[in-house]
């Protein structure tokens, strides 16, 4: 895998050395031969049966050293000071052909120090959910964690009841969390909080190397990374389920697929996960929760910016209070274009919240409704489940007043829209019947799902049906975490 590892030159306290439990008979379900050529991967030479036994962890390449990495987290709003990878660890790191660097990590490969007496496996559901889940907003224009690979171990896991094992393998921009940060802040060890931030520059935000107020423009990265990443998500409708801060991370890419979900029926409040009994994580609160996520970034880096505490929350909180307005002009940016608005502005967000309003009220399906209404702009009679109120017709006056008065033709209107409203979405009935077909050896559903989502803005007809949202006694209300 041509191997070139940093993280680990890092102190011995950032990380601890791990190995793989032991699989009795592991089966490669999936390779993605696409990442594996984007990332310039010597594997094509080798067996299933071989590569099975690497994504497992059970034959190790050249040059990997295999790591569990120690961060800490809030929790729900609770913080833990010490969490860690409990049931993955980090093979390596590659370089591709463009020079960039990559985390290959396995998922689900046995206890590690970090493990807080868990077993550190995954059933196949988590494997396969993310394996789908990750893929889909890749090829939705998402930043993302990607899927190499899926194996089944051969051995059984005790959850509620025993279900087939699996190990998903990650590759990742890095795995260096807000989380991480906290864990060394939490310990007052400021030798390794500026150890950490040094190496987070050097690999992710090298442009910023040298400024004495580097830490502050960290800080706005992030900042710009995660409020880009958190529009995108709810641009396509998308609900991580777990924002905890070990779940955010700097370089601003979706991680960790527990229990997310793609909602169907629009609701401002959506919210699919079962251990989020308050909401805090739903669709719309995902807006207010990476302000919060970012503020304990800024909470440490405190001692990095200035030796005056107050001077330092000072400074930080001057990049703090930019957050609101930096997300809102995002999220009208996504939604406005959505609609066809080539360049949205401020004066669009009522224009944005009145359709929304109506998908809300109307029970619509939220992806097929931008599909709909420009179809029904377009004049086409396929369009229909919209219903047209005497307030869709008022939104539905001033929504062509704007596009028409815009510098532009209408064809550009319409590849706009088609560009920026998919037809598929990884819905989550058809997610769990890949997952329930995969714990019983049938793994056509997970085929299917991810040959169809590798183009998701694109007609498919032999797909037509996987593009209907789930029947009400099919809907699929609650998601849960891969523990």
């Amino acid at each position: 895998m041509n191997f070139d590892n940093t993280y680990d030159n890092l102190p011995s306290r950032f990380f601890a050395d791990v190995e793989a439990a032991y699989s009795t008979d592991p089966k490669l379900l999936k390779l993605n031969t696409d990442l594996v050529e984007k990332l310039g991967l010597n594997l094509m030479a080798f067996s299933d049966s071989e590569l099975a036994q690497i994504f497992v962890g059970k034959l190790l390449p050249a040059g990997s050293r295999p790591i569990a990495m120690a961060y800490a987290g809030h929790q729900f709003g609770h913080f833990v000071p010490q969490l860690g990878d409990g049931r993955a660890m980090l093979l390596g790191e590659v370089v591709d052909p463009l020079g960039k660097r990559f985390d290959i990590q396995l998922k689900g490969s046995g206890p590690t120090p970090f493990s807080r007496n868990g077993d550190g496996k995954s059933a196949i559901g988590p494997v396969i959910r993310e394996y789908i889940v990750s893929e889909a907003m890749f090829h939705l224009g998402v930043p993302t964690t990607r899927a190499l690979a899926a194996v089944a171990t051969g051995d059984y896991v005790d959850r509620e009841e025993p279900l087939p094992g699996a190990v998903f393998t990650r590759v990742a921009s890095s795995h260096i969390r807000i989380g991480t940060f906290q864990y060394f802040a939490i310990r007052d060890d400021h030798e390794g909080l500026r150890a950490l931030l040094d190496y987070s520059i050097k690999r992710h935000y090298p442009e910023i190397i040298g400024p004495s107020n580097a830490p502050v423009l960290f800080l706005e990265k992030v900042i710009e990374a995660q409020t880009t990443l958190v529009a995108k998500w709810m641009g396509v409708g998308f609900i991580h389920g777990v924002m905890n801060t070990d779940n955010s991370s700097i370089s601003g890419e979706t991680i960790d697929f527990g229990p997310c979900a793609f909602m169907e029926n629009f609701n401002f409040n959506r919210v699919f996960s079962y251990i989020d009994r308050n909401g805090r994580y739903s669709y719309m609160n995902q807006a207010t929760i990476i302000y919060w996520n970012l503020s304990r970034l800024a909470d440490c880096l405190v001692p990095l910016v200035d030796s005056d505490e107050d001077k330092a929350k000072e400074i930080l909180g001057r990049e703090l209070e930019k957050i609101q307005d930096i997300f809102l002009a995002k999220w009208i940016s996504e939604m406005g274009r959505k609609l066809g608005i080539l360049n949205p502005t401020s004066s669009d967000q009522k224009l944005i919240t009145d359709w929304l309003e109506l998908l809300e009220e109307g029970d619509h399906d939220f992806t097929n409704s931008f599909r709909e209404l420009l179809a029904l702009f377009m004049g086409e009679s396929t369009a229909s489940s919209i219903e047209k109120t005497e307030k869709f017709k008022e939104f539905e006056k001033s929504w062509k007043e704007r596009i028409q008065n815009q510098a532009c033709g209408l064809d550009e209107v319409v590849t706009l829209m088609n560009s920026k409203n998919p037809i598929f979405i990884p819905r989550n009935h058809l997610v769990e019947k890949a997952i329930q077909g995969a714990q019983n050896g049938d793994l056509s559903v997970f085929h299917q799902l991810n040959e169809l989502l590798q183009n998701p803005f694109e007609q498919q007809p032999k797909y037509d049906h996987f593009k209907e949202p789930a029947a009400v006694d099919q809907r699929v209300c609650t998601t849960y975490c891969g523990t």
